[in-house]
C-alpha cells in the first residue's frame, strides 16, 4: 500500500485487507513522507497484527518509486497494489488466489468492480468485459486492454510476482499503469471474478479528480518531472508500442497485430486529439479545464453511440 496524506481513508482500507478470510499475507505499508496523520495510524495498525510492515520515505519520492517501492520490499508468491482509499469485500483475496492457484495459465485475477463515495455506499458498478482479457490470444487481450485505457482497475488486482517482475513496473511518466497494465496482457490472461468484490472509492481528493488533466500528474508520478515538458499522450501511444518489441516470445504475426491495435487506438475516446492538444497544453496551460469539457463532452458522445 504506496500512500501519502492517507489519513482521510487509510485506517478502512487496512481494516478491509486484515479482515479477507485468507490470512496468509503480509501488508506493506510505504508512506510516501505524509504531512498528515497518516503515519500514527499505521503505527497503530503494526502494533495489533504483525502481518503489517510500515516504512516510511525520508521525502516525497513520488508516486510512482513509492508504487515500486513496495513492490521489491514484498516477497510473496502473488503481489497487489492496494489504494489507501479503497476496500476490499472479505472473500477478495482468498476468491483470487484459488483462480490463480488453479489456472497457471492466468497471470492476474480481479474481480468486478464498484464505486463507492466518501461513505462508502456504492453509487454506481463499473463492469469489467472479463472474455476478451480470458483470451488464448495475445493480441486480443492487448487490443481489448488499450482501447478501456481509460480505466485501469486490474492494475489492483493480484499478479503472479515472477510476471510482473518482467515489466517496468509503474513508470516515472504520466500515465504509466496504462502501459503496465497492456503489457501484462502481453504476457499472459486475465481472470475477473463475477463477483464486485473490488471498492474503489471516488472522492475529490482523488488524484484523477484533483488533478483532471494529464499533464497536471507529471510531479505527482515522480517530482523529477517538475517544470519538464511533457507529452502525456504521445508518451503513452510511444509506450504502447515499446511493449510490444519487450515481449521476446510474441510471435512476429501477433507483434504486427498489436502495432494494428495501438494505430486503432487512436481513434478511441478521441485520442487523437489529445495528442492534438499535448503541445498545445504546453504554451496555453490555462486551456486545460476547456479541453477536458470537451473531451468528456465527446466521450459521452462516443457513448451514446
Amino acid at each position: 500500500m504506496p500512500v501519502y496524506n492517507g489519513a482521510n481513508f487509510i485506517e478502512k482500507a487496512i481494516k478491509s485487507i486484515l479482515c479477507q478470510s485468507f490470512t496468509d499475507f503480509e501488508l506493506i505499508i510505504c508512506d510516501n513522507s505524509s504531512t498528515d496523520n497518516t503515519a500514527e495510524i499505521c503505527k497503530k495498525v503494526i502494533q495489533r497484527d504483525k502481518r503489517v510492515r510500515y516504512f516510511r520515505n525520508g521525502k516525497n519520492i513520488g508516486a510512482a518509486p513509492n508504487f515500486n517501492k513496495v513492490f521489491h520490499i514484498g516477497t510473496g508468491k502473488y503481489f497487489k497494489w492496494a489504494a489507501h482509499d479503497d476496500e476490499l469485500a472479505p472473500e477478495y483475496l482468498g476468491k483470487c488466489i484459488e483462480l490463480l492457484e488453479n489456472n497457471q495459465d492466468f497471470i492476474l485475477c480481479h474481480s468486478q468492480v464498484n464505486i463507492i463515495n466518501e461513505r462508502g455506499a456504492v453509487i454506481r458498478h463499473d463492469h469489467i468485459a472479463s472474455s476478451p482479457l480470458a483470451s488464448d490470444s495475445a493480441s486480443e487481450r492487448f487490443n481489448a486492454l488499450i482501447r478501456t485505457d481509460l480505466d485501469i482497475y486490474e492494475v489492483f488486482g493480484v499478479i503472479r510476482r515472477e510476471i510482473l517482475q518482467k515489466t517496468r513496473l509503474i513508470g516515472s511518466y504520466i500515465a504509466s499503469d496504462r502501459s503496465l497494465r497492456a503489457e501484462l496482457g502481453l504476457h499472459g490472461k486475465f481472470a475477473i471474478l463475477a463477483e464486485s468484490l473490488f471498492l474503489c472509492r471516488h472522492h475529490p481528493e482523488r488524484s484523477i479528480c484533483a488533478m483532471p488533466a494529464h499533464h497536471m500528474r507529471g510531479q505527482w508520478f515522480d517530482p523529477k518531472c517538475k517544470d519538464r515538458f511533457v507529452f502525456p499522450h504521445w508518451r503513452i501511444l510511444s509506450e504502447y508500442f515499446k511493449c510490444i518489441y519487450r515481449i521476446e516470445q510474441l510471435p512476429i504475426r501477433e507483434k504486427f497485430t498489436c502495432q494494428t491495435a495501438v494505430l486503432k487506438w487512436l481513434g478511441v475516446h478521441q485520442n487523437w486529439a489529445r495528442l492534438f492538444a499535448d503541445p498545445i497544453l504546453i504554451f496555453f496551460p490555462g486551456l486545460g479545464n476547456a479541453f477536458i469539457r470537451l473531451g468528456e463532452y465527446l466521450t459521452e458522445r462516443e457513448k451514446k453511440g
